[in-house]
């Protein structure tokens, strides 16, 4: 059974919410022998994942569809999946990977892929080998004045900036002073300005999510710290933008944050969902919206809230609803929600695989 918020908290919905949504060696192939039943055709190829997801490692945290339909999924220590429908590809640190975490996925204009690691390695995959760039980048220091985002550029956490690849050469942007940069040992040292998430908007900003110094805004010049609200201390692990242009960010002990381009706001603490045991003591809640990993928006303009100890939340307009393992989905520790091409919903979980959402529950692969 769903799990609809209570009546009072119903009408805090409605107040809160509706006025953001509506205003280098080869890769080592292997055939298993699950795939033997698995259709071909490109509309089928999320059933034939599904029929091979109980061989993927259980740990997720990152999910992608590249342009020739092809799934990519990342894991916590067994490095990336690749499935094209017939043949499940399993790469690793073996392979050419930095490292076996798999924080982040994208695909250059070129169809390369390129993973973000926890190692803060960044690798491009260009079908036969791997390559990590940020083995040969030079770390000068310092802000570049030109460094205004372009279309098509990617974006990549490291410790105590983040990296920028152009088409043609991969930059580090430092977010610390000059004279604290110069006291770190190596740029990928960890810190409070750590990066744990970064979005792009439609405008061309690009979003990074922090350790503990909030949300940082960089518009090609300037950088602009959000901090306030609680929105500064527990780390922000998402950011996403809907489509009314609204940026929501995902805190793992403040909760859902909504910035409509001129006010911030703890929609969290609005709606009376935080959970005060875990900021004294750690504990998880239940029902509770305060552990926020993951957030997304299906085809029909839901949007879907993942935490890390309650399940997931879904908004649809009007009522919110807490969906758990009761209803389906495989775990309540939710790493990453991803919308492939086709429109499906799917959630990366932390120990227990992917699910999908088919409307009106979900599905265990």
């Amino acid at each position: 059974m769903k799990n609809p918020i209570t009546p009072l908290t119903h009408f805090l919905v409605i107040a809160f919410f509706t006025l953001g949504l509506t205003s280098c060696r080869e890769p080592n192939n292997r055939i298993l022998p699950s795939t033997s039943d698995v259709k071909t055709e490109p509309s089928t190829i999320a059933t034939g994942l599904s029929s091979v997801a109980r061989t993927i490692d259980k740990n997720i945290r990152s999910m992608y569809q590249d342009k020739n339909g092809n799934y990519w999924i990342g894991t916590n220590g067994a490095g990336v999946y690749r499935y094209d429908s017939k043949v499940l590809t399993q790469f690793t640190t073996k392979d050419g990977l930095p490292d076996n975490q798999i924080l982040s996925i994208q695909e250059d204009a070129l169809g390369h892929m390129w993973f973000g690691t926890g190692r803060f390695g960044v690798s491009e995959f260009d079908g036969t080998k791997f390559m990590t760039h940020t083995d040969h980048v030079s770390f000068t220091g310092g802000m570049k004045d030109d460094w205004t985002t372009q279309e098509g550029d990617l974006w990549f956490y490291a410790g105590s900036g983040v990296f920028r690849y152009n088409g043609t050469s991969l930059d580090f942007l430092p977010f610390l002073p000059t004279k604290l940069e110069k006291s770190l040992k190596n740029p990928f040292e960890l810190g409070s300005m750590a990066v744990y998430c970064m979005l792009k908007d439609r405008r061309g900003n690009v979003w990074f999510g922090t350790q503990a110094e909030g949300v940082c805004k960089y518009d090609g010049k300037t950088l602009t710290w959000f901090k306030e609200k609680g929105l500064a201390g527990p780390a922000v692990l998402a950011i996403f933008e809907d489509r009314n242009g609204n940026l929501w960010f995902g805190n793992n002990g403040a909760g859902l944050f909504r910035y409509d381009g001129k006010e911030l706001k703890n929609m969290t603490n609005e709606l009376g969902l935080g959970n005060a045991d875990f900021k004294a003591s750690g504990k998880s809640g239940k029902g509770t919206m305060a552990r926020v990993y993951a957030i997304n928006e299906d085809n029909q303009g839901n949007l879907w809230v993942g935490t890390v100890d309650a399940g997931v939340w879904k908004f649809d307009g009007k009522l919110l609803t807490n969906y758990t393992t009761q209803d389906g989905l495989t775990s309540d520790a939710v790493n990453t929600i991803y919308k492939d091409n086709s429109g499906t919903m799917w959630f990366g979980t932390d120990a227990n695989g992917i699910c999908k959402f088919n409307g009106s529950t979900f599905t265990g692969l």
